[in-house]
């Protein structure tokens, strides 16, 4: 069933934007990720997406083109832990679309876990998917990116072929003030954080801008359903804590990368773009009744009630 234009695009951005032009984005298939290419797609554009699950890679590619007649969406298998899986994935999107105008680094992993039970190799899985993931698309799509930037030039003015050369990274914001049981993707995402700002720096004299998106709570994706409780009284209390009182919406994520992809969003390079209602800014150590705090870590018990939870087997 084709999903609702309403759900994933707000009605503000001119048709055609991105028009022949092409997108990259690893973990294309997720929740979060798939509204993002699909936005990408509905402006104009053509997108390949990556996962290292073939059955889902290419039917979630095969649901994104179905939003534009004439639409070309590549679901390509390939584990962004290998760089020549990645190196090998933008050779066939470049050369089977044309190009690498644009890319999205939204692979990840996570669960919940204390670090009293977090093996290391639970730890080293996270770091590999999120921040060695980021780094090797990096890595594969730089060179198509410079070669697009050229065509499509980052001038400030509005170019008759539009935009191109651009890179977002999706982050999270737990390391931005500590956050308990996320230990793994505070390290991870730290990184991620950084090695976007070093494209940033390194490749913004090639006319190239790399950003980071940090979205908070979702409303229906994979990432609060592993990460929050459902019952009411939960999603009540943690609402609350967000200051514009609700979860956000995927077209809230879809809309701040279609921005940054803009000629709108040009000059912005290096940027933490968070769009989380605020909740960074009053949350931390704090879990409330869910995982009080520090009872629960002066306990010793394990997660319980979420499907993301992690006991180590150490």
């Amino acid at each position: 069933m084709p999903v609702p234009r309403e759900t994933f695009l707000s009605n503000v951005w001119r048709e055609g934007i991105f028009k022949d032009k092409v997108l990259f984005c690893t973990g294309g298939a997720g929740t979060i990720c798939s509204m993002q290419v699909r936005a990408f797609v509905a402006l104009g554009g053509n997108a390949c997406i990556t996962g290292r699950n073939a059955e889902k890679t290419e039917k979630g590619a095969a649901d994104i083109a179905s939003v534009r007649p004439g639409a070309k969406v590549i679901g390509i298998v390939a584990d962004v832990r290998d760089m020549k899986a990645m190196d090998a994935a933008a050779e066939r999107c470049a050369t089977e679309l044309g190009s690498i105008d644009f890319a999205i680094a939204g692979a990840a992993g996570n669960f919940l876990a204390p670090m009293s039970q977090l093996s290391s190799n639970a730890f080293k899985t996270v770091m590999e998917i999120d921040t060695l993931g980021s780094f090797h698309t990096a890595k594969a799509v730089l060179p198509y990116l410079a070669q697009s930037v050229q065509k499509h030039k980052n001038s400030g003015k509005a170019e008759p072929t539009g935009t191109g050369g651009r890179i977002i990274f999706i982050s999270a914001s737990f390391h931005f003030r500590g956050q308990p049981l996320q230990a793994h993707v505070m390290a991870a995402k730290a990184a991620v954080d950084q090695i976007s700002s070093s494209v940033a720096m390194e490749y913004g004299p090639h006319g190239i801008t790399s950003n980071v998106i940090t979205p908070g709570p979702i409303a229906g994706t994979e990432g609060l359903e592993r990460l929050s409780k459902s019952d009411e009284r939960s999603v009540k209390e943690t609402k609350a804590k967000i200051p514009v009182g609700r979860w956000g919406e995927v077209k809230e994520i879809a809309d701040a990368t279609v921005f940054l992809f803009s000629e709108a969003g040009s000059y912005v390079n290096g940027h933490v773009l968070v769009v989380d209602g605020g909740q960074w800014k009053t949350t931390g150590a704090d879990m409330g009744s869910t995982w009080k705090y520090p009872d629960f870590f002066l306990s010793g018990a394990t997660v319980e009630g979420v499907k993301g939870g992690k006991k180590s087997k150490l």
